[in-house]
C-alpha cells in the first residue's frame, strides 16, 4: 500500500494546458475515483500518476519519495486499461504471469502468484484457457489479475468496465468492492459511470475542464455539493434546477409554476433552486404549497418510475422519480409537491448558498 500526493499538477499539450493545477491526497489504501465529463482531464492525470505522460509542472511524491522522473516500472504501480489488451496465443495463467516473468521472477513464485490472484478473482477454473475462450467479464478479470500478481503499491484503473454490458458490469462493481477489501491496496479509478463511482470509492474527485471542482466522500458530494456543476453532474437522473426570479418580498421569489419562500437573511441572490427528482412528488393541479404543470413523458423501469413534468412557462422539464410503478396519464395537469428541506441554492457565479433553506412552497 502507499500514499500518493499531487501537488499543482500541471500539464500542457504545446499551448493547450490541460491541466490547471491538481492538489490531492490519495491516503494508504484508499479507493478514489475521478470522474467528470468527456475531456475534463481525468484520464491524463492517471496517465501522469502512472508516468506514461510527463508532468509539465508541478510535484508528485508515493509515500513522500519524489516520482516526476522515475520510470514507470520504478513506481509500484499497475494499471489497467479499458482494453483487456491480453495475448491471443497465450493461456489466461501465461498472461497473468508475462509481466512476472519478463521480470526475471522464478518459476514457483509466479505460478503462486498468479494462483493466488486467480483465486481472489474466481477465475482459477480458467487458467489454461486463451483469451478467446473468455467471456467479457473473464477477460477483464484476467486483465486486473495481471496487475495483482506484480503486488503493487498502487492500483490505476482507466473506465475497466465501460466495454461490459449491463449485467456484466454490475457483475464485476461486486468483483473490484470485494477484491477492494481483501487486498486493502491503494487505488484510483477513472470511470464515466456514476454509479460505479458512488458504490466503489471512498472518496471522489470531481475534474471540469482541468480542474478539480470538489474532492469528498460520496455523499458529501450528493447532498452538499460546493457549486451547481458538482450538483448537475452527481445523481442519476440529475438535479432539477429552475431559474429564480428577482425577491417580490419576504422572501419569495418567482419560480416556473410557482413561487417559493427562501430565508430571508441571504448574503446573495439566488439565481437558480435545485432539487434532486426522488425529493419531488406529485399531486392534484392547484394543492396548496404546489408548483402547476403537466406531465410530458413518463418511463417506466419497474421499481421506479420516472415522470417528466413541464412546468407552466419552463422551457425545461422537471424529473420526478416515483417509488414503484405508477399510471400517469400524459399531458395531464399536475401538481408538484418539493421537499423545502432539500431544496439547493445557487447564486449567479454558481456557488452553493449552503445557509439556504427554504421553508415553504407558495403556489401561484
Amino acid at each position: 500500500m502507499a500514499k500518493l500526493e499531487l501537488s499543482g499538477i500541471r500539464k500542457t499539450f504545446g499551448s493547450v494546458e490541460v491541466l490547471k493545477g491538481i492538489d490531492l491526497t490519495v491516503d494508504d489504501g484508499e479507493f478514489v475515483a475521478f470522474v467528470g465529463p468527456s475531456g475534463c482531464g481525468k484520464s491524463t492525470l492517471l496517465r501522469l500518476i502512472c508516468g506514461l505522460d510527463e508532468i509539465s509542472a508541478g510535484q508528485m511524491a508515493i509515500d513522500g519519495q519524489l516520482v516526476n522522473d522515475v520510470p514507470p516500472a520504478k513506481r509500484g504501480i499497475a494499471m489497467v486499461f479499458q482494453s483487456y489488451a491480453l495475448y491471443p496465443h497465450m493461456t489466461v495463467a501465461d498472461n497473468m504471469g508475462y509481466a512476472l516473468r519478463l521480470a526475471g521472477t522464478p518459476k514457483e513464485e509466479i505460478v503462486s502468484r498468479v494462483a493466488a490472484a486467480a483465486k481472489v478473482l474466481r477465475i482459477d477454473d480458467y487458467l489454461q484457457r486463451k483469451p478467446r475462450q473468455l467471456s467479457g467479464g473473464q477477460r477483464q478479470r484476467v486483465a486486473i489479475g495481471r496487475a495483482i500478481v506484480r503486488e503493487p503499491k498502487i492500483f490505476l484503473f482507466d473506465e475497466p468496465l465501460s466495454n461490459l454490458d449491463a449485467a456484466l458490469r454490475v457483475e464485476m462493481r461486486i468483483e473490484i468492492a470485494r477484491m477492494k477489501e481483501e487486498l486493502g491496496t491503494t487505488m484510483v479509478y477513472v470511470t464515466h459511470d456514476q454509479i460505479e463511482a458512488m458504490t466503489l470509492a471512498d472518496k471522489i474527485v470531481v475534474l471540469n475542464a482541468g480542474k478539480v471542482e470538489q474532492i469528498g466522500s460520496p455523499l458529501d458530494l450528493y447532498n452538499k455539493p460546493l457549486n451547481r456543476f458538482v450538483a448537475g453532474f452527481i445523481g442519476s437522473p440529475r438535479m432539477n434546477f429552475l431559474k429564480a426570479g428577482s425577491r417580490k418580498g419576504d422572501g419569495i421569489y418567482p419560480v416556473s409554476g410557482g413561487e417559493v419562500r427562501l430565508p430571508p437573511n441571504l448574503k446573495e441572490e439566488p439565481a437558480e433552486i435545485g432539487i434532486r427528482p426522488e425529493h419531488v412528488s406529485l399531486t392534484a393541479r392547484g394543492a396548496p404549497d404546489t408548483l402547476a404543470g403537466k406531465v410530458t413523458m413518463t418511463e417506466h423501469l419497474g421499481s421506479d418510475t420516472y415522470a417528466y413534468v413541464a412546468l407552466d412557462g419552463a422551457q425545461e422539464m422537471l424529473v420526478v422519480r416515483l417509488s414503484g410503478e405508477k399510471a400517469i396519464k400524459r399531458n395531464e395537469p399536475i401538481g408538484v409537491q418539493v421537499d423545502p428541506s432539500m431544496l439547493h441554492v445557487f447564486s449567479a457565479g454558481g456557488l452553493s448558498l449552503a445557509s439556504a433553506r427554504p421553508v415553504a412552497l407558495v403556489a401561484a
